[in-house]
């Protein structure tokens, strides 16, 4: 099959976490995952979504509630990680299209979590990372973070910080500026 060009899909994971390391027994899974859509020929941002992932070796802490506003009784419900995999197959095509996230933790994070948990990798081999792009194209000493990313271009961060479809949403901003600049 032919990889898709018309649109990138933009991902941020939100992931149950510790101050410090994990409790004895647990590991760290994905409990959110947030898409944004960015038609590459517009650059208009679409389908902004949430999908919420229970997970299976961890617990949502105090602190990872404080970090995200995820709450245990937010994912108790959820569906597990292969079907969120299995929408990003079916309803993205996330195979077939260039994937984006701002920097590498997304993407080792599906990797890590799909292996651990036997599930299928969602994603094809094509991914964009927004952040390094950024901080190369501007000549930055350091990767910025991502609502500094967000401030450099002029703009407010839209929603809240360290939820994944507001992550994703601001993510693909920053990724149209970058292609725009590209196109000048």
């Amino acid at each position: 099959m032919a990889k898709l060009l018309d649109q990138i899909i933009v991902v941020d994971v939100e992931s149950t976490c510790w101050k410090g390391r994990p409790p004895e027994g647990q590991a760290s899974d994905i409990i959110e995952v947030g898409i944004c859509l960015l038609d590459v020929q517009t650059l208009e941002r679409s389908e902004k979504r949430s999908i919420m992932v229970k997970p299976t070796r961890s617990e949502v802490s105090e602190f990872c509630t404080e970090l995200t506003s995820i709450t245990p009784e937010q994912v108790v419900e959820a569906g597990s990680l292969a079907d969120a995999c299995r929408t990003l197959r079916k309803e993205f095509r996330a195979r077939d299209r260039t994937w984006a996230s701002f920097g590498d933790y997304d993407r080792r994070q599906f990797e890590r979590c799909c292996t651990a948990l036997g599930v299928s990798y969602p994603f094809g081999p094509t991914h964009f990372n927004v952040k390094s792009a950024l901080a190369l194209a501007r000549g930055l000493d350091r990767e910025p973070s991502l609502i500094e990313a967000v401030e450099s271009l002029g703009l407010s961060f839209e929603g809240t910080h360290h939820r994944g479809d507001d992550d994703a949403w601001n993510i693909a901003v920053v990724l149209a500026e970058l292609l725009r600049g590209s196109r000048d």
